[in-house]
């Protein structure tokens, strides 16, 4: 996974003892880095080539890339639900081995809710499965250090939603935002 793109609007910085990361908003030519990170980063559910170039244009502005010297390392996507406008969806959090137990998961949501195009948001929501403790653990930190609660309660259930073939997913609600 090689990215060399200049840095987007809503760059950052945040330094590691491997080198810095530097934050910007996703572009049409993650999208390949993107499918490659995410299928490196089980449990999480690899989408295809398409809907992650969709998320690189489409949603940019509510998607986060994380790179260390020209490499993509992180990377979150998400959007805001047009039937709540008022949330922000973090529909995936990956983090590349290398840069794993650096803590760059809940910097990334940190640059994510200070963005522009999740100004006025009251909650992050997102889905994980009640085993992923990596998840449980990352966004549990994010709240607890920024002052705001977490709830969780089933949304998408085995049976009724995906006919016995994926795990329940419970949505996390973390919030208030202060955007």
């Amino acid at each position: 996974m090689n990215a060399s793109h200049p840095q987007g609007e809503g760059a950052a910085q945040a330094s590691s003892s491997k080198g810095e990361i530097q934050f910007r908003t996703a572009c049409p030519e993650d999208g390949p880095d993107v499918t490659e990170l995410i299928a490196n980063c089980p449990p999480l559910d690899t989408n295809s080539a398409y809907c992650n170039l969709l998320q690189c244009t489409h949603f940019a502005d509510t998607c986060v890339v994380a790179e260390r010297d020209g490499e993509l390392v992180g990377w979150i996507s998400g959007y805001r639900p047009p039937s709540n406008p008022d949330q922000i969806f973090v529909w995936q959090v990956a983090v590349n081995k290398s840069a794993r137990g650096e803590g760059l998961g809940g910097r990334m949501l940190n640059e994510l809710v200070s963005r522009p195009a999740v100004r006025g948001c009251t909650a992050l929501i997102t889905t994980v499965t009640e085993d992923n403790a990596a998840s449980w653990a990352m966004f549990g930190g994010f709240a607890e250090k920024n002052g705001m609660t977490l709830s969780k309660a089933p949304l998408f259930e085995r049976e009724k939603h995906f006919a016995g073939k994926h795990d329940t997913e419970w949505q996390a609600t973390i919030g208030p935002l202060n955007t």
